[in-house]
């Protein structure tokens, strides 16, 4: 059942998203070549606690996983995109790294996602965020009310048409409010005009993800972990958006505190 919220309802979800916001401006501050991806776990929890959040990651139990997730932050490395699991890995120079985390403060749900690179980015690497950066934003400004669901979804599979990549529908975005996941599903492609028509009080998490050279996944040996089934870097970047009367809310939107790196990653892969 797809629940409209009202404006104080998105204030409290906004709440949430700027915190979501802030943990993965610090995460992505603290990555760093030799840096654990377990130690970016444990400064998560940390944050999350000293919060008094609630993670809804720990213990999420979905039918694709292999058992209970207990971590709080995804953490996906180069040609891992999805529900990449921390563990014991040395960040080198050159890695593509994306963090994604949703939180519940008093009842009201945000998540967002953030690829990055540490060290020395290639171009290439660039050229993939920066795609799935562009088409969440084209998402973004097609979450007006009035538009369809799809005018959403088909703003994602344009970009990424455009920059020349194919798109997976098997994992898209997703209704979000007092639990992270819910309906309306939002793939990362679609057809304009088409689908659930939009109206002011909808709260979905947007989240176009790309690899370099194909449209398939397989699952790691720990059941969560998904990469590109060719092995070639991946790139996600996600935010949770209230449809309102004035037009698209991002709630999840990142302060300028991580902006150095966000905005050189921007003007490197700008134009391409």
């Amino acid at each position: 059942m797809i629940e409209l919220k009202s404006p104080a309802e998105i204030a409290k979800m906004h709440i949430a998203g700027e915190f979501v916001a802030s943990v993965l401006s610090e995460l992505a501050e603290l990555a760093d070549v030799g840096v654990n991806l377990l130690d970016l776990e444990h400064r998560a929890r940390e944050m999350i606690k000293d919060r008094g959040a609630e993670s809804c990651y720990w213990d999420y139990a979905p039918s694709f996983g292999r058992g209970p997730f207990r971590n709080v932050v995804c953490l996906s490395v180069n040609d891992a995109v999805l529900h990449g699991l921390p563990h014991d890995y040395v960040l080198r120079d050159g890695d593509l790294v994306t963090a994604d985390m949703a939180v519940g403060i008093d009842g009201w749900v945000a998540d967002s996602a953030y690829s990055f690179i540490v060290g020395t980015p290639a171009e290439e690497d660039l050229r993939l965020i920066r795609a799935t950066e562009v088409a969440l934003e084209a998402a973004i400004e097609a979450a007006r009310p009035g538009n369809r669901l799809g005018d959403i979804s088909a703003s994602i599979g344009d970009v990424a048409r455009e920059f020349g990549y194919p798109v997976n529908l098997e994992f898209g975005g997703h209704g979000i409010g007092r639990t992270m996941h819910g309906e309306p599903h939002v793939s990362n492609d679609g057809r304009r005009g088409r689908g659930l028509k939009l109206r002011p009080g909808l709260t979905i998490a947007i989240e176009p993800w790309l690899a370099r050279t194909t449209d398939k996944i397989t699952y790691d040996p720990d059941g969560w972990t998904l990469r590109s089934a060719d092995g070639s870097r991946t790139a996600h970047s996600e935010h949770t958006v209230a449809i309102t009367e004035d037009g698209p809310l991002v709630l999840t939107r990142r302060k300028p505190k991580a902006a150095g790196r966000e905005s050189e990653q921007g003007s490197s892969a700008a134009g391409h």
